[in-house]
């Protein structure tokens, strides 16, 4: 297994998850029962979005492909 990303919220995670999932590979979250538990507990490390090794070049760019634009910064 290989951390593809890791996020800071757990709903973050399930969505990455999920983009995942609908692509064909199969995704896992080893912190999910404690994010849902006890959240404090992963607060500091995030939750890690985790992919089979062969599976990471395509994981990365499933995410990559999904990622939306920031807006600029209003104050710069």
């Amino acid at each position: 297994m290989t951390t593809v990303t890791t996020c800071s919220n757990l709903a973050e995670a399930q969505l990455l998850r999920a983009l995942l999932v609908d692509a064909g590979i199969p995704a896992f979250l080893p912190e999910e029962l404690t994010a849902n538990a006890a959240p404090q507990l992963v607060f500091g490390s995030g939750i890690r979005l985790q992919v089979e090794d062969e599976d990471l070049d395509g994981a990365r760019a499933v995410l990559a492909a999904a990622e939306v634009p920031r807006p600029a910064d209003p104050r710069s």
